[in-house]
């Protein structure tokens, strides 16, 4: 049965960091998916985040967060990562891993067929 699992959410002060794991259990191997990352805080829609190719060498990031989140894969693993930096009070969010196939990096969470049962991630001042 294809699964994601996600870990390493919690509560941190604003201006921390954390890095989110997602561990794929997937037909084959995760060099086969375009792997996302969503979040929902609380009381709003779910938002895109960031995604990565296929081969895990090109990005592509939600204006909120460019510059701080960083990506990444590791097909040898089937984990993709999201290392969190300077967090924000506004990044308190339930954050989801998710999986699809083809090769577009889409922010359109619809597109996306796999998903975890998400991990909290909680930023105080």
């Amino acid at each position: 049965q294809a699964q994601l699992v996600e870990s390493g959410g919690g509560t941190v002060q604003a201006g921390a960091s954390l890095r989110l794991a997602c561990v794929a259990s997937l037909e084959g191997s995760t060099s086969k998916y375009v792997l996302g990352w969503f979040r929902q805080p609380p009381g709003k829609e779910r938002e895109f985040v960031a995604a990565i190719n296929r081969g895990g060498e090109t990005p592509r990031y939600g204006d909120s967060v460019k510059g701080r989140f960083t990506i990444s894969k590791d097909n040898a693993r089937n984990t993709v990562y999201l290392q969190m930096n300077n967090l924000k009070t506004e990044d308190t969010a339930v954050y989801y891993c998710a999986s699809k196939g083809g090769f577009a990096l889409e922010d359109n969470s619809n597109m996306y067929g796999i998903w975890g049962q998400g991990t909290q991630v909680t930023v105080t001042e």
